[in-house]
């Protein structure tokens, strides 16, 4: 099994579109079998693919020890994905009940996930760096970090980069690339921007950029993916690069 957290420092840098399409690609063209983690209490993944947060469990008491895993995995409208969802009690889980006094409560994630019988799972964290995403690059063999071709996006990337190198000097796992949406292939500073992510992450710019459409806000009225809702969308397109260029360097 392999384990991806998705990561950004800075919100609105589309990673939850991007954990929740590559999986739905993953799944839907690959055959592989994926569990989808939303790990951040916002819930945005949980509420793109249809369901209502306030109304189920999410890791927080089998991070606390009163639930088992299997207990909250919930199936979603796609063959071979599954869902974990998210709500408001992660926010601060790590300071609550068993978790509080527990100084390696931050590697209870990988321990949870080990005996799961899935081929990728992927874990969506909160755009910042803070106890969840510290737990989930812990539990995971690779990173995709996400941004977008803007000035607080690109510098948000330096601060998460150092975050990153000091976690997996301790607890080793991959760059798989920096994934940027909202992408305009004739913006005047996309080179200035692709720089600065050379000099952050060397060689990990990928290829496949998402390009803005308005498709994928439309699915998620939906709680579906773009290749459910406008398969032939541009968006869809990029996706499917993406998920390509990620398996390769898988």
């Amino acid at each position: 099994m392999k384990t991806i957290t998705v990561s950004s420092f800075k919100g609105g840098t589309a990673k939850t579109s991007t954990s929740l399409h590559l999986a739905s690609a993953l799944a839907k063209l690959h055959n592989q079998k994926v569990l989808l983690i939303d790990f951040d209490a916002q819930a945005n993944l949980t509420t793109g693919l249809g369901y209502d947060p306030d109304s189920l469990d999410s890791l927080a008491p089998v991070l606390q020890g009163t639930k088992k895993v299997d207990e909250i995995i919930l199936k979603t409208s796609i063959p071979n994905l599954d869902l974990i969802p998210a709500d408001t009690w992660l926010e601060r889980v790590e300071v609550t009940g068993a978790l509080a006094a527990d100084r390696y409560s931050h590697e209870r994630l990988r321990e949870i996930l080990k005996p799961l019988p899935y081929d990728i799972v992927i874990i969506d964290t909160p755009p910042s760096i803070c106890w969840l995403t510290e737990s989930a690059l812990i539990a995971s063999n690779h990173s995709l970090v996400c941004a977008t071709p803007e000035f607080y996006s690109v510098k948000g990337l330096q601060r998460l980069a150092l975050f990153m190198q000091n976690i997996s000097s301790r607890h080793p796992f991959s760059i798989l690339g920096v994934a940027l949406s909202f992408w305009n292939p004739r913006g005047k500073s996309n080179q200035a921007f692709l720089e600065v992510i050379e000099s952050t992450f060397p060689g990990k710019a990928l290829q496949a950029k998402v390009r803005r459409d308005i498709a994928v806000s439309e699915a998620s009225v939906y709680g579906k993916p773009v290749f459910e809702t406008a398969p032939t969308s541009r968006a869809a397109e990029d996706y499917i690069a993406l998920t390509q260029e990620i398996l390769q360097r898988m």
